[in-house]
């Protein structure tokens, strides 16, 4: 069964660091566009960084561009989200999705930024 797995998540400080990982099943990710997204209560999931199949330099939302660096590990079928800098408005559910032929999503993992 095609399923992402989203971990790494937790509570930090404004200031600190966080790894997210999404860990793919049952697919190679290097035929899949991957991404991060993030959803914060209220409000409409939104696309954080965007990791192309094809290559290339990853496209980032602005809030987070100089901040967050999205990796992808193709023999390991992980991609990465390194997260410097937190700030209590990143705080979100964060979603793994993976899109060649349909978008296949996570179930989220929980960052808090918080003091």
């Amino acid at each position: 069964q095609l399923q992402v797995v989203e971990s790494g998540g937790g509570s930090v400080q404004p200031g600190g660091s966080l790894r997210l990982a999404c860990v793919a099943s049952a697919f190679a990710i290097s035929s899949y566009d991957m991404a991060w997204y993030r959803q914060c209560p209220g409000k409409e999931r939104e696309l954080v960084a965007l990791s192309s199949r094809f290559g290339g330099a990853p496209k980032y939302a602005d809030s987070v561009k100089g901040r967050f660096t999205i990796s992808r590990d193709n023999a390991k079928k992980t991609i990465y989200l390194q997260m410097n800098s937190l700030k209590p408005e990143d705080t979100a559910v964060y979603y793994c999705m993976a899109d060649r032929f349909h978008p296949l999503w996570g179930q989220g993992t929980q960052v808090t930024v918080s003091s």
